[in-house]
């Protein structure tokens, strides 16, 4: 996973490309992003690859303490992770993951057709135009 957060307050996220430090190093990245005290949200623009996301025992169960660790500043700060996804099939497919997908993270896992319709509802997620509710 990569951060890169030079269009911050939308983050870009990249799950398939390491980041140099490796796993660790980008969950370091995601505090300091999260120590900004700014609201801001995350975008991966790669449509889903079911393949390329098995993550190891250790690489969920660290994950899982990180996110019990941030857990308040994740509600306070991230807004949403926008997934572009053009497939519809796809899209509907990940209705119920975004379910749990929010519940564990603590912020909605929002999934669009484009990158600009992504960029455009980080606008209106930044700008809390719009309910948790209304996308997909």
């Amino acid at each position: 996973m990569r951060l890169d957060s030079s269009t911050f307050p939308v983050v870009k996220i990249v799950f398939d490309a390491p980041n140099e430090g490796g796993a660790q190093d980008a969950f370091l990245i995601f505090e300091r992003l999260l120590a900004r005290e700014q609201p801001f949200v995350l975008l991966h623009e790669k449509a889903v690859d079911e393949n390329n996301h098995a993550h190891s025992h250790e690489e969920r169960r660290h994950a899982s303490i990180w996110m019990k660790k941030n857990k308040t500043a994740l509600r306070a700060y991230v807004k949403g992770m926008i997934q572009v996804e053009p497939s519809a099939a796809k899209r509907l497919a990940l209705k119920p993951f975004a379910v749990t997908f929010g519940k564990a993270w603590g912020y909605p896992l929002l999934v669009v057709e484009s990158s600009d319709r992504a960029w455009a509802l980080a606008e209106d997620v930044l700008d809390e135009r719009v309910s948790d509710a209304a996308h997909f």
